[in-house]
């Protein structure tokens, strides 16, 4: 609230600067030094007002250059905080479906365990019903009695061993399948436990992602408004900080003359000093643009040195020509995959497209090359083969982050030579080439191809 109840207030100011710059201004005119005007010249007072609505008017111009600048700043932070979730959440809900996988696993051996566990009771109920129909437990002891000689007593000896050692196997199998069972259930239990932790940590990922996400765009709506108001105060300003100078300018020549005039007699005003008083109007302009200005442009490239070996051309030409393909498509915020575009995640499930690492995933599938789904993936997957800033080739990938741990990247581009990218920079851009960057926060890049 209280940024609101300044922002409100800096327009205001800026209409009494304006005024009392004007007014100044208006009072210099009056005073005679417009051409042409034969009257008395300007007091020290009315030039020294005059180059206070000058100061005051080029304060005017900093301030809102600056205020222009800090929320920028703070536009690309969220957007840069947004990235940052969205892999988060990526990551999460990668570790949700492997917990799933693992859990539905579990739950067939348990399911598997318990059918054999089921047969083995069968077989011991059937025992158990064999040995109460015969009257006893031990029912060889009535075919020893009934053997009709020698020969056939120890053939059926042979054979009532085995039968009796089957029947204490099935007992100990019996046991066996009860403890792999619960083991099984046990596991499948964890398993789902496990899925269900993690599902829940993607979704608050999730949920913190698309926040933050919201917020930057409402932020970026709220700086393009603003942006057009103090767009307009700056345009104001600066006309008044022309005039100003120009007025200053001209007070300073008035008293110069009038003061010679006191010595010698009245001569004919230079026929230059109109022109002399908008040369120095426009080189004041000039540097007065030239102090607003708040981006400086691509600072020194920062990252890791050269440890790639030479790019493979064919699989390069393949995976640059798959990016371009895509220009003009939109940027989806978690959109895109190896397949190709694809609707986001809110809030952009109606925009299809991609999003910055399913660009790069996209190209280098097509041509054979699973470099992962989010830009810190991509980044770790080839950390062993990391490329210099000026050893730059077509087909690397380069990146963006916060610090220096690879987690805080939140952009990727496609390097496709002559200082040039292809990227899917933001939300309400599209699919470009754009010229290629570094700053303070150029992470560094690998080369998949080596």
């Amino acid at each position: 609230m209280g940024r609101t109840d300044e922002r409100e207030s800096h327009p205001r100011r800026c209409g009494w600067l304006v005024r009392g710059a004007g007014t100044a201004v208006t009072a210099l005119v009056l005073a005679g030094l417009v051409p042409g005007a034969a009257v008395a010249a300007p007091g020290d007072e009315q030039v020294a007002a005059a180059q206070a609505g000058r100061d005051a008017a080029a304060a005017r111009v900093g301030e809102i250059g600056a205020q222009l600048a800090q929320a920028q700043e703070r536009v690309d932070a969220a957007r840069r905080g947004a990235q940052i979730a969205l892999q988060e959440y990526e990551v999460r809900r990668a570790a949700q479906e492997e917990a799933r996988a693992t859990a539905d696993v579990a739950a067939a051996a348990a399911e598997r365990a318990a059918a054999e566990l089921g047969r083995g009771r069968d077989q011991v109920v059937a025992f158990a019903r064999s040995s109460y129909m015969q009257g006893s437990t031990s029912p060889g002891a009535a075919a020893l009695v009934t053997a009709a000689g020698p020969a056939q007593l120890v053939e059926r000896v042979a054979l009532l061993e085995a039968a009796g050692g089957h029947r204490a196997d099935v007992v100990a199998e019996l046991t066996v399948l009860e403890q792999e069972a619960a083991a099984a259930e046990e596991a499948a239990q964890v398993a789902v436990q496990a899925a269900g932790q993690a599902e829940a940590a993607a979704a608050e990922s999730l949920a913190s992602a698309q926040s933050q996400e919201v917020s930057a765009r409402a932020q970026a709506a709220e700086l393009a408004d603003r942006r057009e108001v103090l767009e307009a105060e700056l345009v104001e300003a600066q006309e008044v900080l022309h005039g100003a100078q120009g007025a200053a300018a001209a007070a300073a020549a008035a008293a110069a003359t009038a003061g010679a005039a006191q010595v010698r007699p009245p001569a004919a005003p230079p026929a230059s000093s109109g022109s002399s008083a908008r040369s120095s109007s426009s080189s004041s302009s000039s540097s007065a643009g030239s102090s607003s200005s708040t981006y400086s442009g691509a600072g020194a490239p920062t990252g890791t040195g050269t440890t790639a070996g030479a790019p493979t051309g064919s699989v390069v030409d393949r995976a640059i020509a798959a990016a371009k393909s895509q220009r003009g498509l939109p940027y989806s915020w978690g959109g895109g995959n190896g397949n190709g575009p694809t609707h986001g995640i809110p809030p952009d499930t109606a925009v299809y497209g991609f999003d910055c690492s399913g660009l790069t995933e996209y190209a280098y599938a097509q041509a054979g090359i699973w470099i992962g789904g989010t830009s810190r993936e991509q980044y770790w997957r080839f950390r062993d083969r990391t490329v210099a800033a000026d050893d730059l080739q077509p087909g690397d990938m380069v990146f963006w982050g916060e610090t220096a741990d690879h987690t805080s990247i939140y952009h990727v581009a496609l390097y496709i030579g002559g200082g040039q990218v292809v990227q899917a920079p933001q939300s309400g851009d599209v699919v470009r080439i754009s010229s290629m960057w570094f700053g303070s926060d150029y992470y560094g890049a690998v080369r998949p191809t080596a």
